[in-house]
């Protein structure tokens, strides 16, 4: 029998809009149809190489594009399971899987005939259309980078390299969620709770009841680990708290210090081999900031005129703990988030811990899915006859103002040991055509929220709030997306462009008219109260500088790593050190480090671009100016913005679809005023 008719990935979906079909995909049938995929993917390759017909992008680019059907499905489900409901089965296949996947595509991109039939059209391509002139540009460039102007012997050397980093981005995500999963806090004496929300001490009991424990247990899941700094009283549990999250993956059994370096040494060895000096310089090539020169020139503007503000920020913390008994000379890492808090409450008479009742997650949710709804005529209906990979997840059907299909939105809201931490959109699917039908994409959203309780649902923090809104709008990206090419919808646009349909999102979050419709007191209904919504918009800006400097600090210790010439024979923490100096608000703390558990840049897709975040915060702030200026509701604002920005993808240069909606190019002091760094 063929393992087409037993494997479900190898099938087409039964279900509605081709759901996955969750219920029936077992852990032995990814490597079969990882193996298949690649079969399929290279024997197209195989046949376009083998046409003696003229090179067209009809038959050479397009038929290139579809290529990997199989495979795309197959990867689209397992490595969004991998990070959303991982096992040591999943992590296994994914180390089995990688140096196949590397093979292959090394074996398109430095394939010598392939890659003269798509030069030819790439050389010839004046009359085509915009979006196919676009997908030529890009599987042109994307072979050249990847390996297709090298010798043979060269050729092997770029295949070999790209294998060991994908092993060792593997061996890192590895790492850095067994470091994070391994440490725990056990408290006995109720006493050592002093400070803690009654909230989050109700989720260590329970958390202390799942692993077989009295008292009461804390993890370094945000939820959990955020709060206890912030408000626990007991100043030497939250130093054990910090050090414990700082130091993840540093040393121990799940060091990745070896990793990063690596990482690093591998990266260059990639860039230098493709003729670029550093892997700075090969992965700027495709951004908006096109040289290491214009990151570095982007962070200072930012840096600038933020570190002295940043630095009375913490003085003014410092002043007020001092006054309140603080023994010591300095803050150091664990007293900040307690004392700024205190401080926060004391001057603004505000503690976040007040809008938790008006935030119960249902209810935030709704009311994301309202504003979908107001801005572009989104309608979301939740499908309960569609299977999900985990008990937590809700799958929704998303169509626009006419009943049009746009997604299947699946949500994740819950943290668990089998799904990495933070907040992050995907798609089991994107966006595509085939034979000349739309296939709608698969839309993804995963954080780690506050879960209910025995005697709570899940009451979220407004920062969880603004999570939410920021990966909503990541996902608006997508179900809005239109276009015939799946390489060019979506979110597959340059890593600093990406950011700008999330981080706009978040601006709602401190709108009085947004919060007023749906924030009410879980238990009294009452509506947020107009005064906690001005404390909520009167803090925004509150200690906005350090938390700059501090977003500032990662992005200069990720160009530090990726701007590297040759390997640094430095330690990993020294490096550290000295990357992050300027920065520097706090005293250092020994055996802290950033590096070895930071996963966006060692195997996710920010490696040289978590600038991207503050670039993206440019963008996001001179946008929405305009939202603010014609109203947060404004039809015609917000079809623009879907026009010229959620729907396009890819399909023209990310610079001037901003100056189609915005009428300029975007300015770095619109970010600096909203922060109120200056005036």
């Amino acid at each position: 029998m063929c393992a087409c008719n037993t494997n479900p990935l190898l099938r087409e979906s039964s279900l509605p809009y081709g759901a996955v079909e969750f219920d029936k995909i077992k852990n032995e049938h990814y490597l079969p149809a990882f193996k298949k995929g690649i079969e399929e993917a290279k024997a197209t390759v195989d046949e376009i190489i083998a046409d003696s017909e003229y090179p067209t992008f009809e038959n050479t680019v397009l038929r290139l594009e579809n290529s990997g059907e199989t495979l795309d499905k197959v990867a689209g489900i397992f490595f969004n399971i991998r990070e959303a409901d991982s096992s040591d089965e999943l992590q296994q296949i994914a180390v089995e899987v990688s140096p196949l996947l590397n093979e292959y595509e090394v074996y398109v991109s430095t394939n010598p005939v392939l890659f003269d039939r798509v030069k030819e059209v790439y050389e010839h391509s004046e009359k085509l259309e915009q979006d196919q002139k676009r997908l030529t540009e890009k599987i042109y460039k994307s072979m050249v980078r990847g390996g297709a102007l090298l010798s043979e012997e060269d050729k092997a050397k770029f295949a070999a390299l790209s294998e060991k980093l994908s092993l060792l981005q593997l061996e890192f995500s590895k790492n850095a969620l067994a470091a994070t999963n391994a440490f725990s806090l056990n408290l006995q004496d109720e006493k050592e709770l002093a400070g803690l929300p009654e909230s989050l001490v109700e989720q260590a009991a329970e958390l202390a009841q799942e692993k077989g424990q009295s008292g009461w247990t804390f993890d370094l899941s945000y939820p959990m680990y955020s709060p206890f700094m912030k408000y626990c009283d007991e100043r030497s549990l939250r130093e054990q708290m910090y050090k414990a999250y700082a130091s993840r993956a540093c040393g121990g059994e799940f060091d990745n210090s070896q990793v990063v370096l690596d990482i690093t040494s591998t990266r260059i060895e990639i860039a230098q081999l493709l003729g670029y000096k550093s892997y700075a310089d090969y992965v700027l090539e495709e951004r908006m900031l096109k040289s290491t020169q214009q990151v570095y020139d982007f962070l200072n503007q930012l840096l600038i005129p933020s570190l002295p503000v940043a630095k009375q920020e913490v003085k003014a913390v410092l002043d007020y703990a001092r006054g309140k008994g603080f023994p010591e000379k300095e803050l150091q890492a664990w007293d900040f988030s307690y004392w700024s808090d205190k401080y926060q409450k004391a001057f603004y008479d505000f503690d976040e811990e007040q809008l938790k009742p008006y935030l119960e997650l249902d209810s935030c949710v709704k009311a994301v899915f309202d504003l979908a709804g107001k801005l572009y005529g989104l309608n979301f209906e939740l499908r309960e006859d569609l299977p999900v990979y985990h008990p937590d997840v809700k799958v929704y059907d998303v169509k626009d103002r006419t009943g049009r299909h746009m997604a299947l939105f699946y949500v994740d809201f819950f943290p668990r040991a089998s799904k990495r931490s933070g907040a992050w959109m995907t798609e089991f699917r994107g966006l595509k055509q085939k034979d000349g039908q739309e296939i709608r994409p698969l839309v993804s959203l995963v954080t780690n929220f506050t879960k209910p309780s025995a005697s709570k649902p899940s009451l979220i923090s407004h920062y969880e709030l603004t999570t939410l809104l920021h990966e909503f709008g990541h996902s608006l990206n997508a179900i809005l997306s239109e276009g015939r090419y799946g390489s060019l919808t979506t979110t597959n646009v340059s890593t600093d462009f990406v950011e700008l349909p999330s981080q706009i999102m978040e601006n709602w979050a401190f709108e009085t008219e947004f919060l007023q419709s749906f924030a009410k007191h879980y238990q009294s209904g009452e509506v947020i109260p107009n005064e906690l919504i001005k404390k909520i918009i009167a803090t925004k800006n509150y200690n906005s500088a350090y938390f700059q400097v501090r977003q500032l600090n990662y992005g200069y210790l990720d160009m530090a790593w990726n701007t590297l010439e040759t390997m640094t024979d430095k330690d990993v923490l020294s490096f550290e050190k000295e990357a992050t100096e300027r920065c520097s608000l706090l005293p250092g703390v020994e055996g802290a480090c950033i590096s070895t558990a930071f996963t966006h840049i060692f195997t996710g897709q920010y490696a040289a671009g978590y600038y991207s975040y503050k670039w993206s915060e440019v963008l996001e702030a001179d946008a929405f100016s305009l939202f603010k200026e014609k109203g947060i509701f404004n039809p015609e604002v917000a079809e623009s913005f879907r026009a010229n920005i959620l729907s396009q993808g890819n399909n023209e240069d990310p610079a001037v679809l901003f100056r189609k909606f915005r009428g300029r190019d975007p300015q770095a002091e619109a970010l600096l005023k909203k922060l109120g760094i200056t005036q």
